[in-house]
């Protein structure tokens, strides 16, 4: 059921088939007011409509939501479903604050003022003040709490990309300390072989004894980083077991592709999220300045009292209604100001839209860039891979003729499988790379 749950958010983030409820506007004169209908149950066929859209949004590069989507632990998962309805009933609350209460009042009195005998008068009464007319303010108020509801839950869904985004990194973590190790392992094994060597040379008179001891310090060395390697797998398992409950052992590594600058551009999380925030502080700048021009209010009042025996007034009714209306308009020495500051917020909003497409533009480059980098990695290790290869089959030629030893043969081959290894380890570089790009993009994860 989580699953579906998150399947849902989703597509009401992503392509808006369905909504988080349903809206009714009614207009009287320029009232505007919004009754929220029950929310209607996730039928099957909008499941099913929204699953296969959601699925076929991704191309053979992209990640799919059940790779990623359940990567996160029960807690975390949930911590984020909470999140999201608790966004979604402080906005409901938000879109109906224009709407005051209804005031229920029952009083008892007793009154000792007649010198016979203590007078008892009860009363009950409802009660409303509710303005109808805000110049604009109602409307604005309700369309402020859609975009607040709305520039939260791309910050939420944000977060929790992010979030899935730092497991996923950690398994790429881990698949590269492995390779690492792996590489580490046969450059121990040629320092090995070196030390071998060169102990035979030494002992035979043909090297000096710093020759010796600058291949035992790098023996020394690579255990070292062996060693090193071993603590930040540990590390890295740590932080991953912090953010999910799966085993990283049975978990499929994603494989990754370079997404287009325009569909990075265009599907962009935070880009998304700073344009609501723009258009939230628009709400936000109307809502204020409609504050400071005329309201129109109704007042109606039911009473059901005692009347007081001892009135002079017969006529006067136990149960009685009064109503009317209030026209008001508020003057504010701040008001200037405060409808100021809130087109300054709004300009600001703007300004950051901006700032963010140029934000955007640049991290794309640089991971382009970097990308380009590690593609000339393996290029020169798929040369140097070559080179190994025929220096290896040379070495194993020379060593059937008697001109070489095995280990020189064996050290050929520790240096053409580490040559392997570090094709791998770019590889997955890339990937962490890409991932960058891939955790803010809005149909990749």
């Amino acid at each position: 059921m989580r699953g579906l749950s998150v399947l849902k958010k989703l597509s009401v983030l992503l392509f808006k088939t369905c909504k988080r409820q349903n809206f009714i506007y009614c207009t009287y004169a320029d009232l505007s007011f919004r009754k929220r209908s029950q929310k209607q149950p996730f039928s099957k066929v909008v499941l099913l409509s929204a699953v296969a859209c959601f699925l076929g949004t991704f191309s053979a590069g992209y990640l799919h939501a059940d790779e990623l989507g359940d990567i996160l632990s029960k807690n975390k998962t949930a911590l984020f479903d909470y999140q999201f309805q608790s966004n979604d009933l402080e906005s409901d609350i938000l879109s109906k604050s224009w709407i005051n209460p209804i005031a229920l009042q029952y009083s008892k009195t007793y009154s000792e003022q007649y010198s016979d005998k203590t007078v008892q008068t009860g009363s009950f009464s409802i009660g409303i003040d509710q303005p109808i007319f805000k110049s604009g303010g109602i409307y604005y108020s309700i369309k402020y709490s859609e975009a607040l509801h709305d520039a939260n839950a791309a910050d939420i869904m944000l977060q929790k990309r992010q979030m899935i985004g730092n497991a996923v990194t950690q398994l790429y973590a881990m698949k590269k300390l492995e390779l690492q190790q792996q590489k580490l392992t046969y450059l121990i094994r040629n320092d090995t072989i070196d030390i071998k060597q060169k102990r035979e040379s030494y002992e035979a008179g043909l090297l000096d004894s710093s020759y010796l001891d600058q291949a035992l310090l790098q023996k020394n060395v690579d255990e070292t980083s062996l060693l090193e390697t071993e603590i930040s797998l540990m590390q890295s398992k740590q932080e991953f077991a912090v953010l999910s409950d799966k085993d990283p052992k049975h978990l499929k590594l994603p494989k990754l592709k370079l997404i287009s600058a325009s569909d990075f551009k265009g599907s962009n999380l935070e880009l998304a999220r700073e344009r609501l925030r723009e258009k939230e502080k628009a709400y936000n700048a109307k809502m204020t300045w409609a504050k400071y021009l005329p309201t129109i209010s109704l007042q109606g009042r039911y009473t059901d009292g005692d009347v007081n025996p001892y009135s002079y007034f017969s006529t006067l009714k136990e149960r009685y209604y009064s109503y009317g209306f209030t026209i008001s308009m508020p003057i504010d020495i701040n008001s200037l100001s405060e409808v100021e500051a809130a087109k300054v917020a709004r300009m600001k909003a703007a300004t950051e839209v901006i700032d963010r497409q140029n934000m955007i533009d640049e991290e794309y480059n640089l991971v382009n860039q970097n990308l380009r980098i590690i593609d000339k990695k393996i290029q020169l290790a798929k040369k140097d891979e070559k080179l190994y290869q025929n220096l290896y089959q040379l070495t194993r030629n020379l060593e059937k003729a008697g001109e070489k030893t095995s280990y020189d043969t064996a050290m050929m081959q520790n240096s053409l499988e580490i040559k392997k290894l570090d094709q791998k380890i770019y590889e997955v570089d890339k990937q962490i790379e890409l991932l960058k790009l891939y955790i803010k993009v809005e149909n990749a994860l």
